[in-house]
């Protein structure tokens, strides 16, 4: 598959310090050209980062009826495999959805993988989720199997990479990869938007990355992750807490309100129809010395006259998500520490989301 379409279209509307990598040397052996990949460029040097998310884990659902188990349970359509532009080929297509509970508050969000079907196997997906949930749902997955011809099982063979420009003025300048046909290794958009570059499942160490990507260090991509707004994960949306509308799932492609009947969709397009999200998760900076031990999640974030205005949810450093009420980000926010102290902080409104919100 060319993946010159797929390596385009990331920079623009992402500036700023966080595209910025430090990049860590490695050997070339384990993040330079491999045998799966075309067209390296050996003078183009370090133009891609490269981020090995261990946190993030697989589960494959596969069997004749994948397609409508995974429909009744996902916020979304399925990313369905079909030819990449300027491709005759069939390629692995992503996108995004969460499972919700029957209240409609989110259990897991996922990055799903649409395969291509080849003779003689079954329709298969790939379900990308927090490391430490794997187990949580492939069970809920068998809960409601019931009499479905499908198969849930782990994928821990395939490692997840997060791929990004190293800076936005480089990525028009690199060379693409181009994936020969027995290479297993898929690269496909970020679905949820443009600013978090590519998603890489790749069996090796990181010998099949694309050429001129270093490895990247992984604080990096979580600040970055924070700053553009985009949660991920349990520490971010907490099971059976995190309201999908509230944590910005329709910016991020998540769902769909003209697809079937899914589990918690009663309340969410009940939501989303009455036109009022009064909350959203916001991306925070905070101003002041940040306590040793970090801001603890939950914690209240404060008006100058001391109203409730949110609360924090999850970040690292100086940066993170808060749950905050729209009408109140304007103003001078605050969080009262366990020291009795104040951190200031300011939230901001990501360049990727539509302009209605603004």
């Amino acid at each position: 598959m060319a993946a010159a379409a797929l390596l385009r279209g990331a920079a623009p509307g992402c500036g700023g310090p966080a595209w910025s990598w430090r990049l860590r040397a490695a050997p070339r052996r384990r993040l330079a050209h491999s045998g799966c990949c075309q067209g390296a460029d050996p003078a183009s040097g370090a133009t891609w980062a490269c981020f090995l998310l261990g946190e993030r884990a697989l589960v494959r659902v596969r069997g004749p009826d994948s397609a409508p188990f995974l429909l009744g349970l996902l916020t979304n359509e399925l990313p369905l495999p079909g030819p990449a532009a300027g491709e005759a080929s069939t390629s692995a297509r992503a996108g995004y959805a969460h499972f919700l509970n029957v209240q409609g508050r989110t259990l897991y969000d996922v990055i799903l993988y649409g395969l291509p079907e080849r003779s003689g196997e079954q329709p298969t997906f790939l379900l990308e989720c927090d490391s430490s949930v794997v187990d949580a749902l492939q069970r809920h997955l068998l809960l409601h199997k019931i009499r479905r011809k499908v198969t849930v099982e782990p994928c821990p063979e395939l490692r997840v990479w997060a791929v990004l420009p190293r800076a936005p003025g480089e990525a028009g300048g690199a060379v693409p990869p181009r994936k020969t046909a027995e290479c297993a290794d898929i690269l496909t958009p970020d679905p949820r938007t443009a600013c978090m570059g590519w998603r890489l499942l790749s069996q090796d160490e990181g010998s099949a990355l694309v050429p001129g990507g270093r490895l990247g260090d992984l604080q990096d991509y979580h600040r970055h992750r924070y700053q553009q707004g985009v949660p991920e994960g349990v520490h971010d949306l907490p099971p059976g807490v995190a309201l999908p509308l509230e944590s910005n799932l329709a910016f991020m492609n998540g769902i769909s309100f003209t697809k079937g009947c899914y589990i918690g969709q009663e309340l969410t397009a009940r939501t989303h129809h009455m036109g009022v999200i009064r909350k959203r998760l916001f991306p925070v900076q905070f101003s002041g010395a940040v306590p040793g031990g970090g801001i603890a999640p939950g914690a209240a974030v404060l008006t100058e006259s001391g109203q409730a205005a949110g609360k924090y949810r999850a970040g690292l450093g100086d940066v993170g998500l808060a749950l905050l009420r729209s009408e109140k980000i304007k103003g001078p926010l605050h969080i009262r520490t366990s020291e009795s102290g104040l951190v200031a902080l300011t939230a901001s409104v990501p360049d990727w989301w539509p302009t209605a919100t603004k």
